[in-house]
């Protein structure tokens, strides 16, 4: 007696549903890996291109921007940058309408490479210094979730610039990013 069966490739194969990941803003995280706990308040105290240097563990992307400052500005600039030829992937003007308060703006989808060192930096006069309570540096490369955080850099000046200056010492802020991980 014979039997035949007929197995369908489909039956075998079973299709999951995409995987969707959460989003995840590394900035409390980095405040706390770095032991930058005192906080001292800059409004109106020079203009400066200043933020920090990081890469994604994973592929990912960009969805949002977050800020806060001790004053209002309706038009801070930030900028995103590609750490490596130092030029400009993307700029946003975020209306700042209230001061010491968070404030996000959606962007369009920025992809991030698993890795690779990227910059985020705003031109503001108005910015949180915060440092360890001994001022002593802190240790990087900081990890915050799926974020390496490399270093803090720093220009004078109001021009979009890349910055050059570089400190261990202290962040200024506060501006950061809400990432999502990607397949």
């Amino acid at each position: 007696m014979f039997s035949i069966t007929s197995c369908s490739k489909d039956d075998d194969e079973q299709v999951s549903p995409p995987v969707t990941y959460m989003e995840e803003n590394p900035l409390a995280k980095y405040y706390e890996n770095t032991g930058f706990t005192t906080v001292t308040n800059f409004v109106n105290s020079g203009d400066y291109e200043f933020g920090l240097v990081f890469s994604p563990s994973v592929k990912g992307k960009i969805n949002s921007i977050t800020v806060k400052i001790p004053d209002s500005n309706p038009n801070l600039r930030i900028t995103i940058w590609d750490y490596t030829t130092k030029t400009v992937l993307r700029s946003e003007i975020v209306n700042v309408s209230a001061s010491n308060t968070l404030i996000t703006k959606n962007i369009s989808e920025l992809s991030l490479e698993k890795d690779k060192k990227y910059m985020i930096t705003m031109n503001s006069n108005d910015w949180y210094k915060k440092s360890k309570s001994n001022n002593s540096n802190a240790t990087y490369p900081v990890a915050a979730g799926n974020i390496q955080f490399w270093e803090y850099r720093w220009l004078s000046g109001t021009a979009q610039t890349f910055p050059t200056n570089i400190s261990s010492d202290y962040n200024a802020g506060d501006l950061s990013f809400n990432f999502q991980q990607v397949n």
